[in-house]
């Protein structure tokens, strides 16, 4: 037998599955949109007017098999585009037409046949169905809107998974079966997080326990700010579309903004910080000895995204940023950014990330400002990364439109990569609002902007952590820390309340579970509740004025003094601060 490779088994598997599905459904009309090759397998986008269900999968992927069994010859056809328009207006189908009406005039159009299917395709495929490894797997249904556009029909799009060999396969499966149990919104709504409604789209609620875990990720880098040297500042939400046509936001962002008109004039709610800073800086005459200026700000933004784009807290309308601007000469810049890299690391290795990787991403076809001022500004960041002695890898033009920048990625538990972290050096801004500082001849100077977060959105932090921990928070990030159980309430009750007191006065987040409930049944409860600590109170520990501690995950129970426990619960909760910052 041939061996192809991969990609070339994808497309043509992916084929299969459009014939099955024609097969499973002979009294439906059907058109087939695109079926590209993907990560780990490939999709088709359906228009039919059955609501293909999982049920249906079943049998597409048993056709899929008969096809293969049935070894039916894979030809290559080729069409002049009136001829494949004539063809394809035969057989009712708008999909083809549409793409073949954006071909160029002269454009060789290529089909492929397999016993009575055909299809619209550039190819290669294998040469017949006989060949494809019987490797594949069809994993779920979504919406998609032909060619992306939302003014158009939605179609039905089926992803599956396709690989050489049963054990590559069963891996994904695997992963796949993983990253279903830390999907972020389920973990969300079961844990009592955050949830959304329909009446504010793609914009999440915050419960009591998802609220705190939102403020502590606050509160830690406030403690970072501390040893940065930044300084926080608070700044308006709507303002001037004036100040977004100085800022250039106007021009290059306007359909993610959202508009109101106010007193006959128009503004829009603000979907980044950085025309507040500039304008915070101009307002007062600084020198050279003020810099490096850093503001912060948590304020809240809004960003219009198209609705098929939004999903869980990974990308919403409504988030903030733990977002900061620096004001800086040129010969700063290099400590600076070795600075900005020393805090990412800290930041990422105390939430557990191992896996991270730089970025240098440089001039985006669609830019502002001139060539010249594009090469300064990405000497300045790639010379600053090569002191900083970190690898980094070149993104050629995925820069923001206003500079380029450094952009962090860190892997989950699972190995996927997630961009937090970003630098953008600006020379635009500082020019558009005419900002300067006095330098030490008494000069006016134009200071240069570094614009900078490490969480990123707060939002998407928020998920993508939920996930790597898959629900389990390290104790001082956890909404409750631990859970005290009563074995009996009529005798353990008061001891187990008076300890839950005491814990409370230390800061700590603990809760007495005193529900008439089995013991075996409070167990699973706060396993499934994933609380860091149970704390067992019977006889026992009422003699001995002591504790039965189990750790989340774990069947095995420690018996702590109550004056040892407060000491570990102390210890854990200090691991708030990480500990390169405590020992400075």
């Amino acid at each position: 037998m041939a061996k192809f490779d991969l990609d070339t088994i994808r497309h043509s598997t992916a084929h299969l599955m459009a014939q099955a599905i024609s097969r499973v459904f002979p009294d439906t009309h059907i058109q087939f949109g695109i079926g590209p090759v993907i990560e780990h397998g490939f999709y088709y986008d359906v228009d039919m007017d059955h609501r293909l269900v999982d049920e249906d999968l079943e049998k597409i992927e048993a056709e899929m098999q008969n096809l293969i069994k049935e070894n039916l010859s894979i030809e290559r056809k080729v069409m002049s585009r009136t001829e494949a328009l004539d063809f394809f207006k035969d057989k009712n189908d708008e999909l083809k037409q549409d793409l073949i009406n954006s071909f160029e005039d002269d454009a060789e159009i290529s089909c492929y046949q397999q016993g009575e299917f055909i299809d619209l395709c550039r190819g290669p495929h294998v040469e017949s169905t006989g060949q494809l490894p019987k490797f594949f797997k069809l994993l779920n249904i979504a919406g998609a809107y032909w060619r992306g556009d939302e003014n158009n029909k939605m179609l039905q799009r089926v992803y599956a998974a396709c690989f050489n060999d049963k054990k590559q396969l069963k891996a994904h499966l695997n992963f796949l079966e993983e990253a279903k149990k830390r999907d972020h919104r389920k973990l969300g709504k079961d844990l009592e997080l955050f949830h959304f409604n329909s009446v504010a789209p793609a914009s999440p609620f915050f419960m009591p326990k998802g609220a705190f875990v939102y403020n502590r990720l606050i509160e830690f880098m406030r403690e970072i700010y501390r040893k940065y040297d930044y300084q926080e500042v608070i700044t308006p939400q709507i303002l001037d579309s004036d100040l977004w046509h100085t800022s250039g936001h106007y021009e290059h962002y306007k359909e993610n903004m959202y508009f109101s008109r106010i007193d006959e004039r128009e503004y829009a709610v603000k979907p980044m910080n950085c025309p507040c800073h500039m304008l915070m800086f101009k307002h007062y005459k600084y020198s050279y000895r003020d810099l490096p200026m850093r503001y912060a700000d948590f304020g809240r933004l809004h960003r219009y995204e198209k609705a098929g784009a939004v999903t869980g807290l990974t990308r919403v309308r409504t988030f903030c940023q733990d977002d900061a601007h620096i004001f800086i000469d040129m010969d700063g810049i290099q400590d600076e950014i070795t600075k900005l890299m020393e805090m990412f690391f800290i930041c990422y290795e105390h939430f557990g990330f191992t896996g991270i990787k730089v970025n240098l991403s440089t001039r985006p076809e669609k830019k502002s400002g001139d060539d010249a001022t594009w090469d300064k500004a990405e000497n300045a960041l790639e010379e600053a990364l090569k002191k900083s002695g970190h690898e980094y890898f070149i993104k050629e033009g995925d820069g923001a439109f206003y500079g380029p920048k450094i952009d962090v990625e860190i892997a989950d538990a699972l190995g996927r990569y997630y961009q937090l972290g970003t630098i953008q050096l600006d020379f635009q801004l500082p020019e558009r609002f005419g900002l300067s500082y006095t330098n030490a001849q008494g000069n006016d100077e134009r200071p240069v902007v570094i614009h900078r977060a490490l969480l990123g959105s707060l939002e998407r932090f928020f998920g993508v952590y939920l996930e790597h921990v898959a629900g389990v928070f390290p104790f001082w990030l956890a909404p409750e820390q631990a859970v005290i159980v009563p074995v009996n309430n009529e005798f353990h009750l008061d001891f187990a309340n008076k300890l839950q007191s005491e814990l409370f006065a230390m800061g700590l987040r603990v809760k007495v579970d005193d529900r008439n409930e089995s013991m075996g049944y409070k167990t699973r409860q706060i396993q499934k509740s994933k609380a860091p600590f149970m704390i067992v109170i019977g006889d026992r520990e009422m003699e001995n004025n002591s504790v039965s501690l189990r750790k989340h995950g774990e069947k095995k129970t420690e018996s702590l003094t109550i004056e040892e426990l407060k000491k570990l619960f102390s210890e854990l909760d200090a691991e708030f601060i990480p500990a390169k910052l405590r020992q400075s």
